[in-house]
């Protein structure tokens, strides 16, 4: 046996799991604890423990170094251990959405062939100052958080393809968002911006800019120029 499929079972507690297993689901059950035996199980590849009450995860977590996809969302996290940016193994997926998290731990910044980040619904103030170590990161979603700006770092992401914003409380963002060269993607919907910085010009392969419901935006002039080279702006 190497997939253990146990969604929906209505479990309280992590049952024994047998060796040899790579894919574990245990989504949407009621498991409020995780026991520290299921670290030993080194082997697994894909672990999904959401839409559980989860309140506290184990450090030795870590232990995983085989694990390419995780997916923690929807539980009740209001922190996650440094350990994750152990996990060298996680190339896939880390998807900690709809949870409490207040703190972005800049250990996980350490992830560096990670391809997408899924922090939606939380309640992130800040980002670390220095994002650079996420040098495969595709895809970064962040909305629905409670972030007041971005780190200049925001531009190290160079393979970033989404950047994905809404429902937060941005005033502005750094200049070196225009260093951003391989952008698609770039929803910024239901901020504060009043502006943006002239650098998002440069950005020749985005192909969508969502810029609604920011009620105090200034457009900028290439705004239009943008449109006529094919990207697609919504106001």
């Amino acid at each position: 046996m190497t997939e253990l499929d146990l969604s929906g079972r209505g479990l309280t507690a992590v049952p024994e799991i047998p060796p040899g297993v790579t894919r574990l689901d245990l989504y949407k059950n009621s498991i409020s604890t995780v026991p520290a035996s299921l670290w030993e199980h080194t082997g697994l590849e894909v672990l999904n423990l959401a839409d559980n009450r989860l309140s506290a995860l184990p450090p030795g977590i870590s232990a995983l170094t085989s694990v390419h996809t995780l997916d923690l969302a929807h539980n009740r996290f209001e922190s996650l251990p440094d350990e994750l940016g152990e996990l060298t193994g996680l190339t896939e997926y880390l998807y900690v959405s709809d949870n409490r998290l207040t703190k972005f731990p800049a250990a996980w910044c350490r992830l560096g062939k990670l391809r997408y980040l899924g922090c939606t619904d939380n309640r992130l103030t800040a980002l670390p100052e220095d994002l650079s170590g996420f040098t495969a990161l595709r895809e970064l979603r962040l909305y629905r958080n409670e972030l007041t700006a971005l780190p200049e770092s925001i531009g190290t992401l160079g393979a970033l393809r989404e950047l994905h914003l809404r429902g937060n409380r941005l005033t502005a963002l750094p200049s070196s968002i225009g260093l951003l060269g391989e952008l698609r993607q770039l929803d910024l919907r239901e901020n504060a911006l009043t502006t943006l910085p002239d650098s998002l010009a440069n950005l020749s392969k985005l192909d969508k800019l969502d810029l609604r419901w920011n009620k105090q935006l200034r457009e900028p002039a290439w705004l239009r120029d943008f449109e006529e080279a094919g990207c697609m702006v919504l106001r």
